[in-house]
């Protein structure tokens, strides 16, 4: 198992970093919390964990251990794969999940696409014991900051980073609808030198509070 990387970022998208390790770049898909704390040209360590499929192998990175380990440890519930369980990170940090989970809240787990009120349910019966308990103080990414929806149309400008937000939602599970007007409404966000990973995050919140 690869258990962390740690090199400079040759490259960051709204979904995947290229991280330079000894000359070897190692495509990694994160969470969009992960990559917006990545900076192109720096040297970062990731916490990643080594999916294997009969046609492939891919490399999901984390913040750190506790991210990693609630990823694979949710992968144990029901009709959970890595799609769904680097979803339900992009949704709620670790510990809300924890919290979720533990108060049975299902409602909270259902604004995971992907997940409806009988896979939350699933999801509570078999990860009940397998969280931990969880801490006191953290908040749901939906319901953190960010401004209002945008008005802005699309112009030049959004052509460079309003089609990677919009497939990073979609890799993340929603449909292409709720993608589209999520990047409309942090358009105005966006600024004269768009952080993709950022505006990725900011229209996860909206679609978190929808």
């Amino acid at each position: 198992m690869i258990a962390f990387l740690t090199g400079r970022v040759a490259s960051r998208g709204a979904a995947v970093a290229v991280i330079d390790v000894g000359g070897v770049g190692m495509s990694v898909q994160c969470t969009p919390a992960t990559l917006a704390a990545l900076r192109v040209g720096e040297t970062a360590t990731v916490a990643t964990s080594l999916v294997v499929r009969e046609d492939s192998l891919t490399l999901f990175g984390f913040a750190d251990d506790d991210e990693r380990d609630v990823f694979e440890r949710a992968q144990s519930a029901s009709g959970v794969g890595p799609r769904v369980a680097l979803a339900m990170l992009a949704v709620h940090t670790p510990n809300t999940l924890r919290m979720a989970v533990a108060a049975e809240d299902t409602a909270a787990l259902t604004r995971v696409p992907g997940i409806g009120k009988k896979g939350a349910q699933r999801i509570v019966l078999e990860l009940r014991d397998k969280l931990g308990a969880p801490l006191e103080g953290d908040d749901v990414l939906g319901t953190g900051g960010g401004t209002g929806a945008g008005t802005a149309a699309v112009s030049a400008a959004d052509a460079a980073w309003r089609p990677q937000v919009v497939n990073g939602l979609v890799n993340l599970g929603w449909s292409g609808k709720d993608a589209e007007a999520a990047a409309a409404a942090v358009a105005d966000e966006a600024g004269d030198q768009p952080d993709v990973a950022g505006l990725l995050r900011s229209a996860l919140r909206k679609l978190s509070r929808a």
